[in-house]
């Protein structure tokens, strides 16, 4: 299996918690599908001080994994959402 591209695709989205609304990651997506995951080095800001924790309402909205061989995160499903 490939690597993902290290400069990666130049749209941004805002990843916010699901349940309060607190704006989680800056995170530079590729694609037009559902955030499944979201791999380390595309996140552009991080607003989150514990890793996969909601800095505002405490929810875990994701899980530390390995992807290809790199770092990600790997979202639970409806914790969060993004525009």
């Amino acid at each position: 299996m490939a690597k993902p591209n290290k400069k990666g695709p130049t749209r941004t989205v805002d990843i916010f918690c699901a349940k309060c609304k607190t704006q989680l990651f800056k995170y530079r997506k590729g694609g037009k599908g559902a955030l499944v995951k979201c791999f380390k080095e595309r996140i552009v800001e991080d607003f989150t001080q514990t890793p996969c924790t909601c800095p505002n309402c405490g929810q875990k909205f994701a899980r530390d994994t390995l992807v290809r061989g790199t770092p990600a995160l790997k979202m639970i499903g409806g914790k969060v959402t993004f525009k």
